[in-house]
This record gives structure tokens, sequence and C-alpha cells, in this order.
């Protein structure tokens, strides 16, 4: 059945509107209320536009009172002419002695209108006075913005606010932030305004009563902004005051003094899981075989390298893929420093077995083989590793700062330390290495085949090396020289946490990392090093086995 609608036909009573008609009575409806709009936007900007425009004229403290009435107006469009201003890119026009904003391009600037944002067009400069501030200025202009942006939609404009109101320690913004406290939902939010209030307050000409709640809530952050800002009101006049301060400050100081503690736990862990990682492949080699291994810092750099390599093919083949590069480099640079490793024992140290100073002397110029070799194919300067969006940043408890690249080598680090605890316990190749570890002529004379366990065992430590050089290279410099760094460290872990045992590398890597770091600020990084050796030296004379000395029979010659 074909139904016809006659276009010209009338509509009946009750019938819908045609579309168009349906538009034009929308348009006829919303224009009177677009058009109040605009006109309340042209009266607002009217009312701001004499305010903005005396702020090229007078001295910095007319300047200044300008500034505090255009924050006293609340209005976020204030807030671009305020910003050039303390950025210096605000301008008084000499034709109308009208404020713009000038950005340069080229010879001239560009200008804007500082309230509206329209372009206004270019002009010399010599067409135009700048508006100096000071730092006075500076800091009331900060604080001006931070009580504009403190009723912001976004709690982390709010926060940003806050935060430099606190800095800022501007008394004009009391007002601002005890309306902003009280409208405030976030928790984390309303305390930093409560804390920027405190901090103002120290800084305003308010009672003694509420300079002392001001420091008792300052005394609750305890990090060391609070502690100058308690630190400066100290030697007032008032001795309430001066007893409020001292008590404060003692809170502060035990409190700072728990949380440095915390923070050398935490670095000398974070270096301890680089120095499990550089020192574990070391462990195995120079348990099993007895050699003293000078190019296993070569092993970690070779590793670094690859990761280099790596990574370049990502930016230049797949980009997109960048943050999986760290994924294939593992295994890479696993298989390029496992193989090398291979290549030395077969080639040089099994025919060194028992002859411990040529295998040194013979390691040591591979080590500056290797070197060489990296100087000549990608140069002497360091090269660029990036570090993948997983790693990058940081996050706090409390006053410390965790790392995200320090805390996945940590993961890292002792992930690896249980995938070879695990190897070495549950499989055949684990039980030999283990055997040979013991006794080697033992383990020879029960049908082990010793030189077959050598090789494996060297290509095993130096890729385990490999792999720790990935890691460094998301947290040092990537140079022919980066395994020299870790190399005596390295075997310092290995003697005093025994020899060919994983359990004392790990306590040994993680012991040694966090007296570093609890020696260097009072001795400074080199001699906090030395003490360190001269205590494993001390160490070695009472336990010459290390902390954890392997059980075995000893077999005479």
């Amino acid at each position: 059945m074909n139904a016809s609608v006659n276009a010209n036909a009338p509509s009946p009573a009750g019938a819908q509107r045609p579309l168009p008609a349906l538009l034009l009575a929308l348009l006829l409806t919303l224009l009177p209320l677009a058009l109040l709009s605009s006109a309340a936007g042209a009266q607002d900007h009217a009312t701001l536009r004499p305010l903005v425009d005396a702020l090229g004229k007078g001295s910095f403290s007319d300047t200044e009172k300008q500034v505090a009435a255009l924050a006293a107006t609340g209005d976020p469009a204030v807030v671009p002419a305020l910003e050039a201003l303390t950025n210096g890119d605000l301008y008084v026009r000499k034709a109308d002695k009208a404020v713009v904003i000038g950005k340069r391009a080229g010879g001239s600037l560009a200008l804007t209108d500082p309230l509206t944002g329209e372009a206004l067009g270019s002009t010399a400069s010599s067409a135009l006075d700048k508006i100096r501030v000071n730092n006075r200025l500076r800091r009331t202009i900060r604080a001006a913005l931070g009580g504009l942006t403190l009723r912001a939609a976004d709690a982390n404009t709010r926060r940003q606010a806050a935060e430099a109101i606190f800095k800022a320690q501007d008394a004009e913004g009391i007002e601002a932030l005890d309306a902003a406290i009280a409208a405030e939902t976030d928790p984390g939010v309303a305390k930093l305004m409560r804390e920027a209030r405190a901090a103002a307050v120290l800084a305003s000409d308010l009672s003694t009563e509420d300079k002392i709640a001001a420091i008792d809530t300052l005394a609750e952050r305890g990090d060391r902004d609070a502690l100058s800002m308690i630190t400066a009101v100290q030697n007032s006049d008032a001795a309430e005051l001066q007893e409020a301060a001292g008590a404060a400050l003692a809170r502060i100081q035990k409190l700072q003094a728990a949380w440095d503690t915390a923070r050398n736990v935490w670095f000398g862990l974070s270096l301890g899981s680089v120095l499990l990682l550089a020192a574990i492949g070391l462990a195995i080699t120079f348990g099993v075989m007895g050699v003293i291994n000078m190019a296993h810092g070569e092993m970690v750099m070779l590793g670094a390298y690859t990761t280099f390599v790596v990574q370049n093919l990502f930016r230049a083949h797949a980009p997109d893929l960048f943050d999986y590069s760290l994924l294939v480099a593992l295994p890479a640079a696993f298989l390029v420093a496992g193989l090398v490793g291979v290549g030395i024992e077969r080639g040089i140290i099994r025919f060194l077995h028992n002859r411990p100073l040529e295998t040194l002397l013979a390691t040591w110029g591979v080590s500056l083989i290797l070197q060489q070799a990296v100087r000549s194919i990608f140069g002497p300067t360091n090269q660029e590793v990036g570090n993948p969006a997983f790693m990058s940043g940081a996050f706090e408890i409390g006053q410390l700062t965790i790392t995200y690249n320090r805390l996945w080598i940590l993961v890292f680090a002792l992930t690896v330390f249980a995938a070879l605890l695990i190897a070495m316990k549950f499989t055949r190749f684990g039980l030999n290495v283990r055997a040979v570890t013991q006794n080697r002529r033992m383990a020879a004379s029960m049908g082990i085949r010793t030189p077959l366990v050598d090789a494996p065992t060297f290509g095993l430590g130096s890729g385990i090396a490999g792999i720790a050089g990935v890691a460094l290279s998301q947290i040092d410099n990537v140079s022919p020289n980066l395994g020299q760094s870790y190399i005596i460290d390295s075997f310092m872990v290995v003697v005093f946490g025994g020899v060919g045992n994983l359990w004392g590398t790990l306590v040994a890597a993680m012991s040694l990392g966090v007296a570093n770091k609890f020696l260097e600020p009072f001795a400074g990084a080199v001699l906090a090093k030395i003490l360190v050796l001269v205590f494993i030296i001390l160490f070695i004379q009472k336990r010459p086995r290390g902390l954890f000395a392997l059980k075995g029979r000893a077999v005479e010659a």
C-alpha cells in the first residue's frame, strides 16, 4: 500500500509543527537570554576594565593596591591579567593608556586583551610601557591568584591555590580561606587550606591566641616549611607565643628525625637492590668456580647498552609501544651478556683453573677490551635511555617521596632473587651448581661433569648481570664506565655475605646499602664507602667465610 503526503495540504489542528518552525521558535526564545548574558558579560568587563587599566599607574605600592582590588572582585576573568603581570608580559599602550598583554613575536609584540583574550594586533615595543614588578609585588600577585582559585570546581586547582597561599603567607588571604574552608568538601584540600590559613595567621597582626592555634596546626603538618615558619616567630615578644613555638619545634624536630630515619632506610634499600642485582650473578660464578671476574661490571654495562639499542629500535619502528621496550630489553640483555660470559669462560677462564692471579689479570684485560669496544661503537659520552610511563613519577607516604623507578627496581631485584633461589633449589642444574659450590672435587667424584657446569653457570651469572644493567639504565648514566661503579661494591657484598650463598648476598646487599646511607650525612659519600670497606675487612678477620658460610667437607689437595 502506498501512502502519499501532500506537502501543501493544511496541517490539522493539534498536528506537530514542521521542524523549521520549531527551530525558529527556539531561536526567538533563546535570543533575549543570549543578549542578556552578553550584556551582563560586557557589564562585568566594563566594571573590571578600570581596575585592570589602573595597574599601569602609580608606584609599586599603588599596583599592589590594585592587585588587591582585582582579587577582591573574585572574578576569574582577571586571572590572565595577573598572570601576565607576574610573568612580565603586561604593558601600557602609550596611545590610549590601555593595559594589554604583550607576547614577543619576532621584532614586535603580539597584543591581546587581558580580559577577553581578543587579539589586538601587533606593535613595536617602543609603543608600550612595561609594567614593572618587584619581589614583594610578585608575592602579592601569587596570593591573589591563589585566592581567586580557592573556589574552583577542580579539586586539584583548589589544592594548588591553597599551597600557593601557604608559601606566600599572605595575611590578606585569611578571609578568602575562611570562606573556602567552610565550603570545601574534599578533606585533603580542606586540611591544606587550614594549614595555609595558619601560615597566613603567623604573618598577620591577629591575637596571640590565634597565632598559638596556628602554631598547633603547623606542628601537625610537621614538615620543613612548617619548621621554618614556626622558627621565625620564636623570637616574638609574647612569652606564651615563645613557649608554644618552642614546644612545636621540639615536636617537629622529633617527627623530622623519624622521617629522616625512614628516608635513609628507603634510600638504603634502594641502593641495596642495585647492589643485589649487580652482585647476585657474581656470587654464583665466584662460588662455583672461585674466579675473580673483573669483567663482571662490563656484563652490567652490556645489559645497559642492550637496553639503549632496543629502545632506539622501538623509537624508530614502534614509538607507540615504547612502554613495552623493557619487556624486550630484559631477555635481550640476558642473552647478550650471557653469551659473552660463556665465550669468556670457554675461551679464557677454563684454561686458568686454580690460577687466581692469572684469572684476575685476564678478566681485567677482557674488561678493558669490552669498554674500548663499546666506546668505538657507541662513543664515549653518556647515552639516553628513557623511562616507560609506569616507571616515571613518584608518590608520597607522609613526608617520604618514593619514585616509581626505584620501587620497581627493588621489586625486580627481589623477583630475580626469588627466581634464582627456586632454580637453585628445585632444578637438576641448581643441584649440580650447589654441589660444585660446596665441594668441587667431591662433586666430580660423584659423576658431575664440572666443566659442563662451569660454562652455563658463568653464562647465568653474566646474564643476570646483563638484566641488572637494564635496571641500572633507568637510574644511572649509560656509559662505558657504568660497570666500574659497581664491581668493587659487588665483591664486598659477596665476601661479606658468604661466597656462593644467595641469602647471604641478599642480607649483605641490603645491610651495606642502608649502612652507606646512614653514614653519608655524617662522613660524606667517599668516606662512607671507606668506612664500610674497613668494617668488612675487620669482619672477615673474625669470620673469614662471611655472614652465611656454606656447609661442606673440604678436600685437601
